[in-house]
């Protein structure tokens, strides 16, 4: 998953959030403005209270989990050595089958190198999936404290006299 999808995906998530809290509120008791917004901060309270999340308040970046060392590598995105190992296996290979141990170490270097790259990309792209994984779960966790969050205030807020919607 690119950066730009995980970026599209976060603001998706942010926006249907968003548009997710917003309530109306109606004095269906006739309490007076100040009431309403006394009442309104008072329930406010009580909801960050009672669920241990305020949502003017950003939640904390995920804690990125360590990532593992990279294997180290060449220039080329090779594991140092893949090309010797190889080469080796190949002259082996060669000399027993054709007698050709110069052409067998020359395949063997080629193909472990090759080997190598991919098992590195591999593992990179690995790494990447597991952050997005990570980040997404936060990401639903922050949402849920949200909508746990306007249950209470709601419930508040209805408690006191007022149609919320």
């Amino acid at each position: 998953m690119s950066h730009q999808q995980l970026w599209a995906m976060a603001l998706a998530a942010l926006l249907a959030t968003t548009a997710g809290a917003q309530q109306y509120v109606y004095p269906a008791k006739g309490q007076s403005p100040e009431t309403q917004k006394a009442d309104e901060a008072a329930c406010k309270s009580w909801a960050t209270q009672q669920t241990g999340f305020d949502p003017s308040k950003p939640p904390p970046p995920p804690a990125a989990a360590p990532a593992p060392p990279p294997p180290p590598t060449t220039a080329t995105g090779t594991r140092p050595g893949a090309g010797v190992g190889g080469a080796a296996k190949g002259a082996v290979i060669g000399e027993v089958v054709s007698g050709d141990a110069t052409s067998g170490a020359k395949v063997g270097a080629v193909v472990s190198r090759s080997s190598s790259r991919r098992q590195n990309a591999a593992a990179a792209q690995g790494a990447q999936q597991q952050q997005a994984a990570a980040q997404q779960q936060q990401q639903s966790a922050t949402q849920q404290q949200q909508q746990s969050w306007a249950k209470a205030r709601t419930a508040c807020l209805e408690g006191k006299g007022y149609s919320v919607k």
